[in-house]
């Protein structure tokens, strides 16, 4: 084959091999057949090296003969086969389907929440690529430009022309930056948000993008050390949660409506709304309530677009003098309910702040208006209705944020304040050197991890954050995902570290699309998850967020891990377990898959 060069000047055709190297010196090694730049996957050969190393060896691992019953039948019973699913299936999104969703009330966006299938609409096929799906350009570039064949959707390519979000060049699509309220791109306005918010000295560090379009603000913060959690409905503009994870932009499918939000109190240092439609002066300020409840105290809140400014705009706008002054008024109202202080408004934004304690807030004790939520409740969000509460602030004085990225291996306020029950300094510290000795280890295992090769991580059970705290690099990020029925809630404590996350249920879909995670993690999960839901269904859900030629490290209890094994061996995955690092003593063992490529109507993974 004739190889045929890139815009960037790299080799389409040329053949990488990358060698994933074990605990033990017997391991694969992934051929990953990529095309430079669009990357697409033409197959995975997996094979086993024979070659011995001058270090003690230890051989491959088969548990056959050691654990009876369902462990010896590993390498001999051929396993369920799951087929892939109808081509019309390529952007399933279970808990956000669109013919579902209209079934649901428009009030209030209850449409466009959360609505999983039950049981017996589940389906029990694997998710396909679309043809000609490829593995999307390495940050920075991916920033810029997507492979058109990975979200074949050009409507925003129209809708959003003059507002330079996204154009179609041929077979990628470019991201110039844009946005509805910054034409001139990101960076400018960013600029303009930095003369009054602290951005660049690691003071701010954790953002929330709402209603986020193709997560371009998101997209640039990076770059300053800010990370940001974006999140905007399924398809309200065409596939723009997809653009922004093929972008390698954090971003979840959701939306401000009628339950709360999916992240803890005290969560982020500044939130951010760029005409994202949100109507917050409705029910006395509910969203901006629940706003205030995910900003941590002394945090910014950024409102570009209208009514900001009404008076000039509104005509440019095409809406009614009188609507927008209202609107404005009842912004105005709630934020002085909520003891926010209007540091900025200059064009279309304005820029409010968090009062960092309740002393100063201690006249709206005697306001009629000002109802407090139970204290206790702040992080109990999981489908529970959005309340037009003012959730208070924490009885503790907590210790100031240190900046990022000192803050990352610092004891966080809430574990220093002893608020989360079960976790001490020590124990904090202990889970620090735990996780720095596993992904070390990791890293023996797979030498990509800190390649640029994985760019959208998952750890699917998170824990302190140790696993994604050890994996920093500004080459990927990691999505922490603290299980609803975790024994500890220690979401706010991964916030405090620098990190972002999310609560889940993984008995239920993830809010993404298909194909948006390369690398997955997942430690204790299915002894977590035991008895709970069915094991086929997480796995399921795992292969359809994960990309052709993603990997998954597995961590678990090695009888779990066999039936796990078990199952992917049906599901167009290869596997390999292999010991703890402490050696073959300890019974909890890692499971290493790697997805194969393959697309819609395929039969083979050539």
């Amino acid at each position: 084959m004739a190889a045929k060069t890139n815009a960037d000047g790299r080799t389409r055709g040329s053949v990488q091999i990358f060698i994933v190297a074990g605990l033990c010196c017997f391991f694969y090694i992934l051929g990953a057949w990529q095309r430079s730049g669009f990357g697409k996957g033409d197959s995975i050969a997996v094979e086993v090296t024979k070659t011995k190393a001058d270090c003690s060896v230890i051989p491959s691992l088969s548990f056959e003969s050691h654990h009876g019953g369902g462990a010896g039948k590993i390498g001999s019973e051929a396993p369920k086969v799951f087929e892939p699913c109808h081509p019309r299936y390529t952007d399933y999104t279970p808990c956000q389907d669109q013919k579902r969703a209209m079934t649901f009330p428009r009030d209030d966006m209850n449409y466009r929440e959360r609505h999983c299938p039950p049981e017996a609409e589940k389906l029990h096929c694997l998710i396909p690529a679309p043809k000609g799906y490829v593995t999307p350009f390495s940050w920075p570039k991916s920033r810029d430009y997507v492979p058109y064949a990975n979200a074949p959707y050009k409507s925003l390519t129209v809708e959003k022309a003059i507002q330079n979000w996204i154009q179609y060049e041929g077979n990628v699509f470019r991201f110039p930056g844009g946005g509805t309220q910054f034409p001139q791109g990101a960076d400018k306005y960013i600029d303009q948000l930095a003369s009054v918010i602290p951005i660049e000295n690691g003071t701010v560090r954790t953002a929330l993008d709402t209603g986020c379009g193709v997560a371009s603000w998101g997209a640039y913060l990076l770059s300053r050390g800010v990370i940001a959690m974006s999140f905007a409905p399924r398809d309200s503009h065409e596939a723009q949660v997809q653009f922004a994870l093929e972008r390698g932009v954090p971003a979840v499918i959701g939306v401000l409506g009628t339950i709360k939000l999916p992240y803890p109190s005290r969560a982020f240092d500044m939130a951010h709304c760029s005409r994202c439609l949100i109507p917050w002066g409705i029910n006395d300020g509910k969203y901006l309530k629940e706003v205030d409840r995910v900003l941590r105290p002394g945090g910014y809140w950024v409102l570009s677009g209208p009514p900001i400014n009404w008076k000039n705009n509104y005509k440019s706008w095409q809406r009614p003098r009188e609507e927008l002054e209202e609107e404005q008024r009842k912004i105005e109202e709630a934020a002085k309910l909520l003891c926010w202080e209007k540091k900025y408004e200059k064009g279309e934004t304005a820029i409010w702040q968090k009062r960092v304690s309740s002393d100063s807030c201690s006249s709206r004790q005697d306001d009629p208006q000002a109802t407090f939520c139970s204290s206790n409740e702040a992080d109990d969000v999981w489908y529970k209705k959005m309340e037009g509460c003012i959730t208070p602030y924490p009885d503790e004085v907590s210790e100031e944020l240190k900046p990022f990225p000192e803050r990352l291996h610092a004891v966080p306020p809430r574990i220093a304040s002893g608020s989360v029950p079960g976790v001490s300094i020590e124990s904090y510290l202990e889970d620090n050197k735990k996780w720095k000795k596993h992904v070390s280890a990791y890293k023996r295992i797979n030498k990509l991890l800190d390649s640029g090769r994985y760019r959208n991580v998952m750890d699917m059970n998170a824990g302190l954050g140790g696993f994604a705290a050890q994996l920093t690099s500004p080459k990927l990020w990691v999505m922490n995902v603290l299980p609803t029925i975790a024994e500890k809630n220690t979401l706010g404590v991964v916030y405090e570290r620098g990190l972002i996350g999310i609560y889940h249920d993984w008995c239920e879909g993830f809010s993404t699309y298909p194909r948006t995670y390369d690398l997955i993690h997942a430690h204790g999960v299915f002894s977590l998850y035991d008895g709970k839901c069915n094991l086929e269904d997480i796995l399921l859900e795992m292969d359809r967020i994960l990309r052709p030629e993603g990997a998954v490290i597995f961590r678990d209890e090695v009888d779990v891990l066999i039936k796990v094994n078990k199952v992917v061996r049906g599901m167009r995955w290869d596997t390999k377990m292999v010991d703890h690092e402490d050696g073959p003593l300890v019974p909890e063992k890692v499971l290493v898959a790697v997805k194969q490529y393959w697309v819609g109507n395929s039969t083979s993974t050539q």
